[in-house]
């Protein structure tokens, strides 16, 4: 298995970042030029049970992918996991946000399959993956610091 993360500093609560994610099918299109759409097929806001369902472009492929939120803890951390056929690849992943001394530390994780077999004859999408997920991360935090959102 391979873990792809990425984290940013945030200057607002875990609160604030926790509410932004709680308008995640309002809000996605707008944290990422890549995303296309968002909706939920069941549940809302990532409760626990909620299925979402999302579209965007890695690699320069459109995605469609859904996601079954499995864990919530408010102000902390989502937990979720890849539904089929993205589960083939990738497990899942969580958001988590933490208090610190500036803020909020704001981290995304994925969870992929095959380890290295994955990451080396797909290495440029691991690396595009990589990419996208520190954009959106600095996309966050442009947006939740109010500078463009």
């Amino acid at each position: 298995m391979i873990t792809l993360r990425d984290s940013v500093e945030i200057r607002t609560t875990p609160e604030k970042v926790f509410e932004w994610f709680m308008h995640f099918d309002e809000n996605y299109v707008n944290w990422h030029p890549d995303h296309v759409k968002c909706s939920y097929l069941k549940g809302k806001q990532f409760e626990e049970g909620s299925v979402l369902y999302a579209e965007e472009y890695l690699h320069g492929k459109l995605h469609r992918m859904k996601f079954l939120t499995r864990e919530v803890e408010p102000n902390k951390r989502v937990e979720y996991r890849m539904l089929f056929p993205a589960s083939i690849i990738c497990k899942g992943g969580s958001f988590i946000m933490e208090g610190s001394g500036k803020g909020c530390l704001f981290a995304a994780i994925l969870y992929f399959r095959f380890g290295r077999i994955f990451s080396k004859f797909l290495r440029a999408r691991v690396e595009a993956i990589k990419k996208h997920m520190r954009e959106e991360g600095e996309n966050l935090k442009r947006i939740l610091e109010g500078n463009g959102g």
